[in-house]
């Protein structure tokens, strides 16, 4: 899992409240197990008409978000259904930080667990941070994580809080496996004596 330590980029705007982690990956693209080419369906029925063409209104559309980072989104993002596939998706399209009011907790611990800092910010924070990202492509937030700070464009600052545990895990590229992988030694050395006490299991 790629590290996550500071990131400075471009935010788009997404004032939609309870989005809905089918809204985020439809269901019809869940069919792989692999955690890239989902991004081309993030928000799929939002982005694109029935006959697959991108529709201009939408957000990541528009010339200013295609390389978005930073996603400023409503109240209760990522509820519904406990899907993995939405961080994916979030993540191989390249945003890399969501920021809102409240998440669903599902997608919510989803997130960290696959390189996505999810930001929980007071509703006047995200207020602010909404109207920076609808400044465009030259307006460029900063999210440090070390200093647990977002920094809008024009320099206004917010704290955020983040469990100890999972900025950890966050900072070092530390998935599941990854942090099973920290362990290998200890592992190896319990195997190691298991073979030679018990030769026959």
């Amino acid at each position: 899992m790629e590290k996550f330590t500071k990131l400075t980029g471009i935010a788009a705007p997404m004032p939609l409240v309870n989005i809905d982690t089918d809204m985020i990956i439809p269901k019809q693209f869940l069919k792989t197990i692999k955690r890239s080419g989902l991004g081309k369906n993030l928000f799929d029925e939002m982005r694109y008409d029935r006959d697959g063409n991108e529709l201009p209104d939408f957000v990541l559309n528009q010339p200013a978000y295609r390389d978005a980072e930073i996603l400023v989104a409503g109240d209760n993002f990522g509820c519904g259904s406990s899907r993995e596939h939405a961080p994916w998706a979030l993540l191989d399209f390249g945003i890399r930080c969501v920021i809102s009011t409240s998440f669903a907790d599902i997608f919510f611990n989803n997130c960290f667990k696959n390189g996505i800092l999810p930001i929980v910010l007071p509703e006047e924070a995200v207020a602010v941070l909404m109207e920076d990202a609808r400044k465009g492509s030259n307006a460029r937030m900063t999210v440090d994580l070390e200093a647990q700070t977002v920094t809008s464009s024009d320099g206004q600052s917010f704290s955020f809080d983040v469990d100890p545990f999972k900025k950890h895990c966050l900072l070092n590229g530390l998935d599941d496996i990854g942090l099973t992988m920290e362990k290998s030694a200890a592992i190896d050395a319990f195997e190691s004596k298991a073979q030679q006490e018990r030769p026959w299991a």
